[in-house]
């Protein structure tokens, strides 16, 4: 296992012109939750309203596992859109299962049916030039940094020149209906009067452990704000997530000081502590 991090060595900056002492706090929140974890970890905060960012090691690459079906997601509504056609039913489908379920057969029908050149496209509209498409029919292993991920946030949550409001409002209103036991990580401590859109993706590898990570975003009236947390070097998944739950609560509570009911942190489910991927044997870690 790495070596666990002292709170002296977590570089996180947050940044706020406008409320410059919530950025402070949120900063040293985030390294005290951090403090002696194992994990390695990557974060990136988005809060326009408070004009407030947060970032650490942002442009860290890390293997992607089911966070990608963002991606893939994001890739088929453009397809379609480019096309002039609505999502076929088995589409719908597809996708449904791929996000709600995090279903690995859908994912790959999916993954197959844009076809790499689709998928490389839209990285290139939505401006993700850090992250790098798995080999093959191996989309659990596109590189993903944080940095990419809150732009992909960004594109589902705003108005923009690459996803139709329609589109928009597809993904997130599937990322909203996450089954119960995948709708750990980022959403720990959120208000419970935001809507929370999740994915999530776990995996363990030969090198580096389990790779758990969670990216959201939280809307509500005039409100939104998104979190990406990515981490490897995690000796279980519950591990994992338990660094991911204890940033995102932090997070959370100085976002909302006036919150009272909160969302409470995931308890652990039966599908904990297996990979959600199909990987090649060579690189697989349990």
């Amino acid at each position: 296992p790495a070596p666990a991090v002292s709170a002296a060595s977590i570089a996180v900056s947050c940044i706020s012109a406008a409320h410059p002492k919530l950025a402070a706090r949120m900063a040293t929140g985030i390294r005290a939750a951090l403090r002696g974890r194992l994990s390695t970890v990557a974060l990136r905060v988005e809060d326009r309203s408070k004009q407030l960012t947060c970032s650490l090691n942002t442009r860290m690459h890390f293997d992607s596992a089911s966070v990608v079906k963002v991606i893939i997601l994001g890739t088929l509504l453009r397809m379609t859109e480019t096309q002039h056609r609505h999502l076929t039913k088995h589409e719908v489908a597809l996708a449904t299962a791929m996000i709600t379920e995090s279903d690995n057969d859908a994912a790959s029908a999916l993954w197959a049916e844009v076809g790499h050149g689709r998928l490389q496209y839209f990285l290139g509209r939505a401006k993700m030039t850090e992250t790098q498409l798995g080999p093959g029919g191996y989309w659990g292993l596109t590189l993903i940094t944080a940095h990419d991920e809150a732009l992909l946030l960004n594109l589902l949550m705003y108005p923009n020149t690459v996803l139709t409001p329609a589109s928009r409002a597809f993904a997130l209103n599937l990322m909203a209906r996450v089954i119960p036991s995948q709708r750990w990580g980022v959403p720990a401590g959120a208000p419970a009067d935001l809507t929370v859109h999740v994915k999530n993706g776990w995996l363990p590898l030969a090198t580096h452990g389990w790779r758990i990570h969670s990216i959201g975003c939280f809307t509500g009236h005039h409100r939104g704000y998104s979190i990406v947390v990515l981490t490897e070097d995690n000796p279980t998944m519950q591990y994992g997530i338990n660094t991911i739950q204890a940033a995102a609560e932090v997070i959370h509570r100085q976002l909302n000081p006036a919150g009272t009911a909160t969302i409470a942190p995931a308890q652990p489910a039966p599908s904990w502590g297996r990979p959600d991927e199909r990987i090649p044997a060579t690189l697989g870690g349990q």
